[in-house]
Order: structure tokens, then C-alpha cells, then sequence
């Protein structure tokens, strides 16, 4: 029984492996600049909100490093779309594979989040770089950092399983997220300080890090570009309401694991 499993999983890891290099090598197939693009699209992004928030509308001006705050923000917020993206029709793409082939089908889901994974970590060599140059100070709370990514990651691959697990069944839900996105987008104090926020509503501020998304991005510059950046600790004063966001991503992630394992089986007829 042991060995069976054993070459289950093994089978499933050689297949994750595989299915993350061919969808890597894919992405940017055809292309001039390559695997440049996943470096320049973030920077080409930062550049237009700099102009905008920072540059012109002097946004985040009382709030140390905020321009390579704002680019950490745009670099998570990336990752955590390109998880739930590509996840939610990683199922519908691979269709003909899946119907001609008997294999774990939580395997397409798990490559398309790996992928964007390391993705996030070629980003973080530029958000590296603009620490560096401009003088950010790094300390011991930074080892806390993968913590926070963990979470988001975790996040968008529970999302990932349900959302994918739906969409074989209902192709409207890809629209219906978009417009989610976009709402979470500027719900998540992605291009603006947080502070802003608060220094309108002190209660608004603080329902906003109840979000995950937020929650990660805002303790993930807390701990790497500077503690100015208020946290759901920070506000609160307590370690379970801080926890609320953690449970709350733990259950998205069994139940969409859950959902996931139940429809699988009727995928091949449904793709």
C-alpha cells in the first residue's frame, strides 16, 4: 500500500515538474524580448502609476519608500491575478489532454500556480534592486516576508481549485471574476498607502486588511520596506483578529480542495 502511494506521488511530482517547464518555456515562446516581458510588464506598470499617484498627485508622499512600497504591491497583486487566472482555465485548456488521459487533474492547477510562482521571484530580484539603490534598510523581519507570500499563494490556489472546478461547468465565471479582480484591485491598497485610508476612516482602514490580499501585501511591506505600513496587528492590538484573514484563507483552500477532488472525475465529459 505504501509503495503504491509512493509511486503515486512520485508520478504526480514528475508530471508537476514537467507540466511547469513546458508551461514556462510556452509563455513567451515566439516572443523577442522572451522571458524579459515577465520582468518588464511589472516595471511598465510602476512606471505609469509613479507618474500618476506619486509624481503628479503627490500620493504617498508621508509614507517612507512609498514608491518601492507601491512596486511590491503591483509585484504581489501580479502573482496573486496570475494564480487565479491561469488557474481558473487551466482545466478548460488542457481539455484534450484530460480526455484522452487517465492522471491526477489537481496536477494542471499546481503547474500553473508553480509557474507563476517563480515568476513572483524573478520579480522580486527588480523590487531587490530598487531596495538597494534607494537605501531601504533590511532587518531580521524580513525573514518573515515568505510567510506572508505563503499565504498569498495559498489563497489564489484555493481560489485557483474552486474557480477552475466551476468553470468547467460554467463558462460565465471568468467574466464574473474579472470584475471581482478589478473591485479587489482597489480594495486591496495595492497603488495607494493604506494610511490614506485611515487618515479618513480609521474603521474603513482597518475592515480593509480583513481582505487576505490586503493583509498579505500590507505585512509583506511592514517587514520589507518599512513598519510605517500599518498592519491589522498594528491597528488592532490583537493577535486573533489579526488571525481572522489566515482562517479564513486556510478554509478557502479546504473547501476549494474539496470541490475540486469532487468534480474532477466528471472533467473528461465536461471539457
Amino acid at each position: 500500500m505504501f509503495a503504491n502511494s509512493y509511486k503515486k506521488y512520485r508520478y504526480s511530482l514528475i508530471l508537476l515538474r514537467e507540466l511547469v517547464v513546458t508551461e514556462f518555456k510556452l509563455r513567451y515562446q515566439g516572443s523577442v524580448l522572451g522571458y524579459l516581458w515577465s520582468l518588464l510588464k511589472p516595471l511598465f506598470l510602476f512606471a505609469i502609476l509613479y507618474f500618476v499617484f506619486v509624481y503628479f498627485l503627490k500620493i504617498g508622499d508621508n509614507v517612507p519608500h512609498w514608491p518601492i512600497a507601491m512596486l511590491l504591491g503591483i509585484v504581489l497583486w501580479n502573482f496573486f491575478a496570475e494564480v487565479t487566472n491561469n488557474g481558473l482555465n487551466a482545466i478548460v485548456a488542457r481539455g484534450d489532454v484530460i480526455r484522452k488521459i487517465n492522471f491526477p487533474k489537481y496536477v494542471i492547477i499546481l503547474a500553473s500556480s508553480v509557474s507563476a510562482l517563480i515568476n513572483l521571484l524573478l520579480n522580486f530580484v527588480i523590487v531587490a534592486v530598487f531596495m538597494l539603490v534607494n537605501g531601504v534598510d533590511i532587518s531580521w523581519v524580513a525573514l518573515l516576508a515568505p510567510i506572508y507570500i505563503l499565504e498569498l499563494f495559498a489563497f489564489g490556489l484555493g481560489l485557483a481549485f474552486l474557480l477552475s472546478a466551476v468553470q468547467v461547468r460554467f463558462r460565465d465565471v471568468g467574466y464574473i471574476w474579472e470584475i471581482i479582480m478589478q473591485a479587489l484591485f482597489y480594495g486591496s491598497a495595492v497603488i495607494y498607502p493604506l494610511a490614506m485610508v485611515l487618515e479618513q476612516s480609521q474603521k474603513l482602514g482597518t475592515v480593509l486588511l480583513f481582505n487576505p490580499i490586503a493583509q498579505a501585501i500590507q505585512d509583506t511591506r511592514h517587514v520589507l520596506v518599512s513598519e510605517a505600513n500599518p498592519t491589522l496587528y498594528s491597528l488592532t492590538g490583537s493577535v486573533w483578529l489579526s488571525l481572522i484573514p489566515v482562517v479564513f484563507v486556510v478554509l478557502v483552500v479546504i473547501f476549494g480542495a474539496w470541490y475540486f477532488k469532487r468534480k474532477s472525475p466528471y472533467f473528461a465529459e465536461e471539457v
